[in-house]
């Protein structure tokens, strides 16, 4: 997994106010794509991984993404991450289309309008669980005491308060996770954006980091999340589905429904606990 962290740091120890605008106009949407396409070449072959894909993504949406191997659904992860180009189509975050924005204006985009969350939490193991939270900041060159302070009410958010100065060994995967989320949200983003979020949790720390994700999202946080797992997805208010390049379904979940699904989950591992007993 590529980190977006690492990438086109050109803008490390510039001066914040000459970042690129942050535009986010009132009553536009999180996240809008228009006719959204890419092609790679390969081997002298044209691979259309995407063909043609548009939705919008409401401010306080919370958006799972799904589709079998081959659908489009990572080459979409990297078009939403500013992390690769579209060949052709429109990406607009705020009223700002990033679609044919230079690799830089890219790099800027990452570290200050989206947080990342990742399967394999991509922590700096050198680093303490306030220092990973601070990590966006540190390649816009903003680092201070006010910063430190917004770091730790972030850990103390998703509940690390008694661990602020452990290193990534030193905590469960489910604490790792805790931290890549206060991390994603160190940037106030305008979506948050989870690749596999618990993809490496057992049952039980899986439900701990959904229910954090229902708590962001009734808070306002936009989130949207890319999954193979269904019960993952029941989670979401709404489930985009596509298949070979294409928007195959973009329905609603009924309230009623996620609700179900998590009182299924914790019904699961209630059972799961009683098995082990």
């Amino acid at each position: 997994m590529i980190d977006p962290y690492t990438i086109g740091t050109s803008n490390v120890g510039a001066d914040p106010a000459s970042a690129l605008p942050t535009s986010r106009a009132a009553g536009a949407p999180a996240v809008s794509i228009r006719d959204l396409k890419k092609s790679y070449v390969l081997k002298s072959e044209t691979v259309h991984a995407l063909r043609g894909v548009s939705f919008d993504v409401p401010e306080g949406d919370y958006v799972a993404i799904m589709g079998p191997s081959g659908s489009g659904k990572s080459t979409l992860l990297n078009l939403l991450g500013c992390l690769d180009k579209p060949t052709s189509g429109n990406f607009f975050l705020g009223s700002d289309d990033v679609a044919r924005m230079s690799d830089d204006d890219l790099a800027d985009i990452r570290s200050r309008r989206i947080g990342f969350v990742f399967q394999s939490y991509n922590l700096i193991q050198q680093y303490t669980v306030v220092e990973n939270i601070q990590v966006p900041l540190y390649y816009q060159g903003r680092l201070g005491p006010a910063e430190r302070k917004r770091a730790v009410d972030l850990a103390t958010s998703v509940g690390l308060a008694e661990r602020l100065d452990h290193r990534p060994m030193q905590l469960s995967g489910g604490q790792q996770q805790r931290v890549a989320i206060a991390r994603s949200l160190m940037n106030d983003p305008y979506f948050i954006l989870a690749d596999e979020a618990t993809g490496n949790l057992d049952s039980v720390t899986t439900e701990e980091i959904l229910s954090l994700f229902d708590k962001l999202n009734s808070e306002g946080r936009t989130i949207i999340m890319v999954t193979h797992e269904d019960e993952v997805a029941a989670r979401a208010k709404r489930v985009v589905r596509l298949r070979d390049g294409l928007l195959a379904s973009d329905r609603m979940n009924s309230e009623e429904s996620r609700v179900e699904a998590r009182l299924r989950q914790h019904e699961n591992i209630l059972a799961l606990a009683q098995r082990k007993l």
